[in-house]
């Protein structure tokens, strides 16, 4: 993957964050990585909104989003996301606990480029963040620049 690519990952859960960014590392993928823990940090980081840290223009990011997060659904982080000019071409790869297939649809509508089941089996879930990092390390992720 492009060393300039940085992976935000968005997840309230702490063991899942902390596998997701083992597992990408130990596909080979050496990335910067952002942990925020609810939507509404991500949120505020890629509008640059609020106090904490924010995008920075011409810089490339892919996020992994977590469905169910306090403060500000996933879900809703998408579809904002996808309705900014700019931003909506960040490729965002869903994380979520339940396959539901109405939620699954409902994503893919919004714009998300892919979608992960977290599986309760811990193996199965290990060998999907590998499979995330190798689909990372050949797909081009576009800038994101703008003053938005």
């Amino acid at each position: 993957m492009n060393k300039e690519v940085i992976i935000l990952v968005a997840e309230d859960d702490e063991g899942h964050a902390g596998l997701i960014h083992k597992n990408l590392a130990r596909a080979g993928i050496a990335n910067e990585i952002r942990h925020f823990r609810d939507g509404q940090e991500i949120s505020d980081f890629l509008f640059r909104e609020g106090g904490g840290p924010h995008r920075q223009s011409g810089k490339a990011y892919v996020l992994l989003l977590d469905i169910r997060m306090p403060r500000l659904d996933g879900t809703k982080v998408l579809e904002r996301v996808k309705a900014d000019p700019e931003l909506r071409k960040i490729p965002v790869i869903m994380i979520t606990t339940t396959d539901d297939p109405r939620e699954v649809a409902h994503c893919h509508a919004l714009g998300c480029s892919n979608y992960i089941t977290k599986p309760v089996e811990y193996d199965a879930f290990v060998n999907a963040i590998r499979q995330l990092g190798l689909f990372l390390s050949v797909v081009q992720v576009p800038q994101v620049n703008g003053e938005h």
